[in-house]
């Protein structure tokens, strides 16, 4: 699981040859995972901390093109 970035409340992470759609996850210190995907950068499934969620969406936001290049790497 190669960590993207380490944040104050989350790591945010890609998994490589994951399945579609292209999607990050957000990691919580507490243990819970979430998955975000990457053309609307909605939560899709499961449930971390509203800080989390907020300080990734933050983090990822301004950086969306590198996010998508980094999954295109991880796929092939």
């Amino acid at each position: 699981m190669p960590v993207i970035v380490r944040l104050q409340y989350c790591v945010i992470a890609m998994y490589a040859d994951d399945h579609n759609p292209p999607h990050f996850h957000i990691l919580g210190l507490d243990g819970r995972e979430a998955e975000v995907r990457l053309a609307n950068l909605e939560v899709a499934k499961g449930s971390v901390d509203r800080r989390a969620v907020r300080e990734a969406m933050a983090w990822a936001e301004p950086r969306i093109a590198m996010l998508r290049e980094k999954w295109d790497d991880l796929q092939s």
